[in-house]
């Protein structure tokens, strides 16, 4: 399959999809970056527990050394 052949189908092909409406592709958008940005922040908490929890651990095992 040739380069123009293969362009000419993806053109076709994207003509017969049903695209959402504005509204409804904006609302998915802000759906997925909301849902992003708490993972993100939920993630970034359990990261600098988990950080200050092997420090105390690694603070508490200096006395023996």
């Amino acid at each position: 399959m040739g380069l123009r052949k293969y362009t000419k189908e993806v053109i076709k092909e994207g003509k017969r999809v049903r695209w959402p409406k504005r509204q409804d592709f904006l609302m998915a958008v802000t759906t997925v970056l909301a849902i992003t940005i708490i993972a993100a922040l939920i993630l970034t908490i359990e990261n600098l527990a988990a950080g200050r929890l092997l420090g105390t651990v690694e603070e508490a095992f200096q006395i023996f050394k």
